[in-house]
């Protein structure tokens, strides 16, 4: 593939395998952990089933991140899935899988930053006019923006921080739950069944429907593993660094989340889990119960640090996207501009945040981060099944590292993620026909830039650009 000539120096590897685990870790870890016990709980009944469902999740996730972790090492090229897809199924599906991570990124961003604004509101005692509410979301915004155009190194240790800080909420409120109050371990075979369950459709309820929706409900909580791989052209010795990295964090999400559910259960009667208001979470009720009035405040300021890790890692990750594209000649040359001293995309980490600013003033972020739920699916998909196919079309590539358990643990993830389709196409089929409309909008753009681009060989997204 023509790579378009760079106005400055490549990217730099400066991530090794702490700072590249924190920001997978302050990926994923953000609000869901803490409001999706209540769902779940609704869903199947039982504790037991809520921490089994978080315990297949993870396994379905672990089985992603394996796979994730050969394609990495193989391509370790800026835009992640955008090239494993590409190497495999060609450049039009390349282009559609990152087109649709900029919607992601857009939609996502924008949603995170509204919601940091209403942690900020809780925190001062709902102060915040409407108009001072917009500031904070547009403040964060551009701060975080400003923050992802330093040197990657020093993102990088801002995440290692927030991270920190992130494990030390979740284990304080697992811990705390089993050693204050009256818990219980008799909570573990009581039934929620009965619990008030708000906005719960009786479909998603009980048997193997509403096992299903647990599981679904659970890998929100762990969505954002695939993230760090949008910049693996910046991580160090990337053959050792990314499996090493996606494992590991993969394996710390899956105990904190257990631990902290597991609290939940401890402290509260399932009934009472599954009747917590819908504006409200059981990570709340368990505070409140444990440490009054204060408890609500400790909540609001981790939930804070929570979504300003996710949001930061969503805007450093993501603007690579955009520069991919850019740089093999499929979005205006100017996204591909580094700069000259931190060497980030600067042009293309300003248009993500400019973008995920107007959005989120304009009000239509729900609707962006409704359509992509489908497309998660169907590019992650897509980019594990390039293994199977990168094995065949490419048998002589280096792979630093094979995926454990090959051919089956990529079989697994397929499997998971097709049964996850087909729900999704039966539950909310409105949403997964947008999500491709929305991808659809990309294609005049794609054909505008590719009709110019020389024909591609699937050895040309093997190329490095200007690593080191």
């Amino acid at each position: 593939m023509a790579h378009l000539p760079e106005a400055s120096p490549g990217l730099k590897r400066s991530l090794t395998v702490t700072p590249t685990a924190a920001i997978i870790v302050t990926s994923v870890v953000g609000s869901g952990v803490f409001v999706k016990a209540r769902v779940m709980t609704c869903n199947v009944g039982s504790p037991g089933l809520v921490l089994l469902a978080y315990v297949v999740a993870g396994v379905f996730t672990l089985a992603g991140a394996l796979s994730y972790a050969e394609l990495g090492a193989m391509l370790p090229r800026a835009g992640g899935p955008y090239n494993y897809v590409g190497a495999a199924f060609g450049r039009f599906w390349a282009f559609l899988t990152a087109w649709g991570g900029i919607l992601r990124a857009v939609g996502g961003s924008a949603a995170l930053a509204v919601v940091f604004a209403i942690f900020f509101n809780d925190l001062v005692g709902g102060s915040l006019s409407p108009g001072q509410a917009k500031a904070v979301t547009v403040g964060v915004l551009v701060a975080l923006t400003a923050l992802a155009l330093a040197p990657v190194g020093s993102n990088g240790a801002v995440a290692s921080v927030v991270t920190g800080l992130k494990v030390t909420l979740v284990v304080g409120v697992g811990v705390a739950a089993f050693a204050f109050g009256d818990g219980t371990w008799g909570h573990f075979g009581a039934s929620g069944a009965a619990g008030v369950c708000e906005g719960v459709p009786e479909s998603a309820r009980l048997g193997l429907a509403g096992f299903g929706a647990a599981i679904i409900g659970a890998l929100w909580s762990y969505a954002g593993w695939t993230f760090i791989t949008l910049l693996a052209e910046e991580v160090r010795d990337p053959g050792r660094t990314l499996p090493l990295a996606l494992v590991g964090a993969t394996g710390l999400i899956i105990g904190l989340y257990v631990l902290v559910n597991a609290g939940f259960f401890y402290a509260l009667d399932p009934e009472v889990v599954a009747s917590v208001s819908e504006q409200s979470s059981v990570a709340s009720a368990v505070l409140v119960r444990l440490l009054g009035a204060g408890g609500a405040t400790l909540l609001a300021v981790g939930l804070l640090i929570s979504t300003f890790g996710s949001l930061h890692a969503s805007l450093l990750t993501r603007s690579r996207l955009p520069f991919a594209l850019a740089r093999d000649g499929l979005l205006p040359r100017s996204l591909a501009r580094l700069s000259a001293r931190t060497r980030t995309p600067v042009y293309a980490t300003l248009a993500l945040g400019g973008l995920s600013i107007a959005t989120a003033l304009s009000g239509t972020f729900d609707i962006l981060t409704d359509l992509v739920i489908f497309l998660v699916l169907l590019f992650n998909g897509l980019a594990v099944a390039s293994v199977y196919v990168l094995r065949r079309k490419l048998p002589d590539a280096e792979r630093p590292y094979r995926v454990w358990g090959y051919p089956v643990v990529p079989a697994l993830f397929l499997l998971a993620t097709l049964y996850l389709l087909v729900n999704t196409l039966i539950a909310t089929p409105g949403r997964a026909l947008a999500g491709l409309g929305g991808v659809a909008l990309g294609l005049p753009i794609y054909w505008y830039y590719a009709r110019t681009l020389p024909p591609e060989r699937p050895e040309d997204w093997l190329g490095e650009s200007n690593l080191s």
